[in-house]
């Protein structure tokens, strides 16, 4: 008998002028082909719909990958699979107050390895609200450190940023794109993952040149 899975999305709808990144423009959703324009191409009762979108890469729940951060790095493109689908997960609490700085995680080093380890501040609770943008929990350099040493695969993040934007610095990025681990922001639901046992799923557009996309992350249980 083959077993059954559940899928769970973990990852925000895009829509139309939804802000994700203050700052950031909002994306751009119409029609490009309309079905009523459609109807004078096709046979009477056939019709379809072309849509187009305007986004910057920063939209929704996405990746970074190395080229993000490094001129040098691993483009969308060139990210291998096995870095982005099919991992075994690791789901950590990191509730602290507001605005605070994570800077450990309650979890065996050993278990680190060869994982991605998802981090779950629930701070999703204010997506599309004014406090999202403001007082955010994060990591810091050295816990990004910590998971490189430990062999972590992926890191995400249930926030707006995995990095404190109090300053130009962003030591988290550097650290974990600086060794090739993949990066995914904006994050939602991960209460509804197992803290152990789910797969995690999060796999963009491939992308020549780009070093961000949005993706469908999903968790496999």
């Amino acid at each position: 008998m083959t077993k059954s899975h559940s899928l769970i999305d973990v990852s925000h709808t895009v829509e139309h002028g939804m802000v994700t990144y203050k700052g950031l423009p909002a994306p751009v959703i119409c029609d490009y082909l309309s079905r009523e324009a459609s109807r004078a191409r096709y046979s009477p009762g056939t019709e379809f719909q072309i849509g187009k979108i305007e986004l910057v890469a920063n939209t929704g729940t996405y990746v970074d990958s190395p080229f993000h951060r490094f001129s040098e790095g691993q483009d969308l493109s060139e990210l291998p699979l096995d870095s982005l689908a099919n991992l075994e997960c690791l789901v950590v609490r990191a509730l602290g107050p507001a605005g605070r700085e994570i800077n450990r995680l309650d979890l065996d080093p050993k278990e680190v390895k060869g994982r991605a380890i998802l981090v779950r501040t629930d701070w999703d609770r204010h997506w599309r609200t004014d406090q999202y943008f403001e007082g955010h929990p994060h990591l810091t350099g050295d816990l990004a450190q910590w998971l490189v040493d430990c062999g972590a695969v992926l890191v995400g993040i249930d926030s707006y940023n995995i990095d404190s934007v109090d300053s130009g610095e962003r030591a988290v990025h550097t650290v974990l794109l600086g060794n090739d681990i993949p990066i995914v922001e904006h994050l939602c639901g991960l209460s509804a993952l197992p803290e152990r046992g789910a797969r995690f799923f999060a796999v963009p557009v491939k992308v020549k040149g780009f070093g961000t996309f949005p993706v469908r992350a999903f968790g496999v249980v």
